[in-house]
């Protein structure tokens, strides 16, 4: 599978990427077996770079994920976690831990913390997880609430651990694009991770964070791209970030799946390989929980979708005048 840099200190990346936190138990329990399975599907498949955090399962997932990879020769794959939530132990554990969205105990709370001392701290911890040496990238979780610490004292802390060669590559992973265009122009990030917000159905992420990682040189993780669900499988209640799927949405996402048959190919397919057509984007981040997800991402990035596709999406007003697609033959 073909890999692109991250940063200047030669950190590399498959195009397809898997994203764990499935593997945190999202929404419903799985087996440390069907967990290991998945990876060892993912690594299969060809798939080199793996993507963690904390917040997944509460430390749940960077377990499974460092039990797998453990066993792998350590200069062959690349692996990001993610800094700003501590996990601290509670006394008395009750129930479980769903409202955060984890079929797991309830037996760590999470503590906001961007302090140079928090993300030190975060990094050790997790490396305590995955029982691993080092990892290659680092981002900032979720930093929306707490902006002023995060660029006061997050963000160089990461630069410094960056300079130690502790890490390989730094940057930020959101939601949202007004704060990782701030880190982009602003910083010295390596990449940026940005979930959902340039997919086949919001392209949101183009009005100003692509530009300006394309302008600054900075890589662009694509994580979300199916919109957790909907445009994997559209239909009545499916999920659209991580909530119901609005009715326009899924008929929509239902339009672009019947043109995309019509054209000889699947809608999973063309929201694989959408991103790709602007040059800012290093890899589409896949989630996965089991082997036969795996799998099919993998044979879905690898499916041809057809210009005429692209043509008809932007004919019918589905993709907006200006949007890059994809070119079958870029010759």
């Amino acid at each position: 599978m073909a890999r692109r840099g991250i940063g200047p200190g030669g950190v590399e990346v498959t195009e397809l990427s898997f994203g764990a936190a499935g593997l945190g138990n999202l929404y419903a329990p799985i087996t440390d077996e069907e967990a290991a399975a998945a990876l060892d599907a993912a690594w299969d498949a060809g798939i080199r770079y793996f993507d963690t955090a904390p917040h997944y399962g509460i430390g749940l997932s960077e377990r499974r994920v460092g039990e797998a990879l453990r066993t792998r020769p350590r200069e062959s794959y690349t692996l990001s976690t993610k800094a700003g939530r501590l996990l601290e132990a509670v006394e008395r554990p009750v129930g479980d831990d769903l409202a955060h969205g984890f079929a797991v105990p309830a037996t760590h709370r999470r503590v906001w913390d961007f302090s140079a001392d928090g993300i030190r701290r975060s990094l050790e911890a997790s490396l305590t997880r995955l029982g691993l040496d080092r990892v290659d990238v680092v981002y900032l979780h979720d930093p929306d609430d707490h902006a002023e610490q995060a660029f006061r004292e997050g963000y160089p802390a990461l630069e410094r651990l960056r300079s130690e060669g502790v890490v390989g590559a730094i940057g930020a992973g959101m939601n949202q694009t007004a704060m990782l265009t701030r880190f982009v122009r602003d910083t010295d990030v390596d990449a940026v991770l940005c979930a959902g917000r340039y997919t086949l159905l919001d392209q949101s992420a183009l009005t100003d964070l692509l530009p300006a990682a394309h302008e600054h040189g900075k890589a662009v993780v694509i994580g979300g791209v199916f919109n957790s669900g909907l445009l994997a499988d559209p239909g009545p209640g499916a999920t659209y970030d991580y909530t119901t799927a609005p009715r326009a949405l899924v008929d929509r996402a239902c339009h672009l799946k019947a043109m995309a048959e019509r054209h000889g190919t699947t809608l999973r397919a063309a929201a694989l390989a959408f991103p790709f057509a602007h040059p800012a984007v290093a890899t589409v981040l896949v989630g996965a929980r089991s082997p036969h997800e795996v799998r099919d991402a993998a044979a879905q990035f690898a499916t041809a979708v057809p210009d005429d596709f692209w043509k008809e999406a932007r004919a019918e007003g589905l993709l907006p005048l200006g949007t890059p697609v994809p070119a079958e033959d870029p010759a």
